[in-house]
């Protein structure tokens, strides 16, 4: 199993925990001390209260929404997925926005996001003036066939 090193910076932190056996990700918890209520339409950022350190340059975490949020409340990430690098050392924040029409109020200790810890491929980029052709060519949105 990979082990990913935790560090509460904040007192009232919660370490990230996996649901169930099988759950990708692990909840990532509001470290906060009183409700924040995110009215519709707003951005938030909740910290977590932890730093983790991932322990080589062939991985990353990254932060999704958490279904139930989403689905039954509208509340998703401002940045759409969050990404953790493996060189960050600092707390993780988690950007949540509001895209439902009531207002919803995070709690202390709410899980907030989930957190998966997943290979990158790393990649060395060379500029080109040429492209080898394909099929799609440079059909973009919807090019395939999608409507």
């Amino acid at each position: 199993m990979y082990k990913i090193k935790v560090k509460k910076v904040k007192d009232n932190a919660e370490v990230p925990k996996r649901a169930t056996e099988g759950s990708a990700g692990a909840d990532l918890y509001a470290c906060i001390n009183e409700p924040v209520t995110l009215n519709p339409g707003q951005l938030v950022k909740i910290p977590t209260g932890i730093a983790i350190e991932i322990p080589d340059h062939e991985h990353a975490a990254f932060l999704f929404a958490r279904s139930g949020l989403g689905v039954k409340h509208g509340i998703t990430l401002s940045n759409g997925v969050g990404v953790v690098d493996s060189d960050y050392r600092g707390e993780i924040c988690v950007g949540l926005c509001n895209v439902s029409d009531r207002p919803y109020t995070v709690a202390p200790q709410d899980r907030i996001a989930q957190m998966v810890v997943m290979p990158v491929t790393g990649v060395c980029f060379e500029e080109s003036d040429t492209l080898n052709g394909t099929e799609r060519g440079e059909g973009g949105f919807g090019s395939t066939g999608v409507k």
